[in-house]
């Protein structure tokens, strides 16, 4: 089992966690792609100081950062959307999109205090408070803003305004973030209607792992009217259930989207291959459907990709049924 694919199914219950499974990805979405990056001192939307509240408290910036490190695959991500990426000079291991930013070895999950003093950072933005970094950070002068795994789809578009603010692009994070919230209601719009919902299995790992309606991917699959098979688990372990093949086979899902296509090989030919699932209606009409791992686990501006792919699925459910 490699490295990742161990961190990944050893904490796979864990938000957190899924924003650092995978590897490389690529989209060809504009909502996905960074935004033009403009130069620190030609970013003026938002004046300084500025003060945010943040789950680490308030932090107060007293001048524009220039030296950003990220320890979060997510914020690395929205930093580059709303025009921040020429301010970031460190991201951790897992930031591998987009392409240009630049990673280091760097551990979000356990990180070092005098590595990333090293970086010489005026903010460091992280996913979680391990080790308490903010305080050890902010001890030596250093900016740190918190940002926890999103919950809610305002979450993330709390936590993108946040970061423009925080960086002196607060004009182009609401517009990302207003774009966001139009893509996704047009591609919930465009949606057939359906005489009986589609039932679907999200797949966090090849020892079924599966997330409830109650999770932000959760709820990304609601907003198109599916139905979750894991809400029926006799244990929702926190909104992470570990399902079995037979409860998988039982309730004989319409779609399953896989999102351990790299973190564990897993595609519609190793799903068939499994016993008895070559019963299951989305293996016989074509619904099993691959996703990005890094996608379907960061809840940043490519939400919008994500939410696209499983649209186009239930559409093609929809006409071929």
């Amino acid at each position: 089992m490699s490295r990742i694919r161990a961190a990944c199914a050893a904490l796979v219950i864990l938000p957190l966690v899924l924003a650092a499974c995978g590897q490389a990805a690529s989209s060809s979405s504009s909502t996905a792609g960074p935004a033009a990056q403009a130069s620190p001192s030609e970013a003026a939307s938002g004046g300084f100081p500025v003060t945010l509240s943040t789950a680490n408290g308030e932090v107060t910036l007293e001048a524009q950062p220039t030296n950003i490190v990220s320890l979060s695959p997510t914020a690395t991500e929205m930093l580059f959307a709303v025009g921040a990426g020429q301010q970031v000079t460190a991201v951790d291991e897992f930031s591998n999109y987009p392409s240009e930013a630049p990673t280091t070895d760097l551990s979000g999950f356990d990180p070092n205090i005098e590595t990333i003093a090293g970086y010489e950072p005026d903010l460091v933005v992280t996913s979680d408070e391990t080790g308490e970094i903010a305080t050890a950070l902010e001890e030596v002068g250093v900016g740190v803003l918190t940002l926890p795994a999103a919950v809610t789809l305002d979450d993330s578009y709390e936590q993108i305004e946040q970061l423009g603010k925080a960086t002196g692009h607060a004009d182009e994070a609401a517009a990302v973030a207003e774009q966001m919230r139009d893509d996704i209601d047009k591609i919930a719009a465009d949606l057939p209607e359906l005489d009986q919902p589609l039932r679907y299995y999200h797949e966090l790992d090849d020892t079924y792992y599966s997330v409830t309606s109650d999770t932000f991917i959760g709820q990304i699959y609601g907003l198109l009217g599916l139905r979750n098979i894991a809400d029926e688990a006799p244990d929702d372990a926190g909104g992470y259930p570990q399902l079995s093949s037979e409860f998988i086979v039982d309730a004989n899902p319409d779609l399953i989207f896989l999102a351990d296509t790299k973190c564990c090989g897993q595609s519609a030919e190793t799903v068939a291959q499994r016993a008895g699932w070559d019963r299951i209606s989305a293996v016989t009409s074509d619904g099993v459907v691959a996703l990005d791992d890094d996608i379907a686990s960061r809840w940043g501006p490519r939400v919008v990709d994500l939410l696209r792919t499983v649209a186009d699925a239930v559409q093609q459910q929809a006409t071929s049924g």
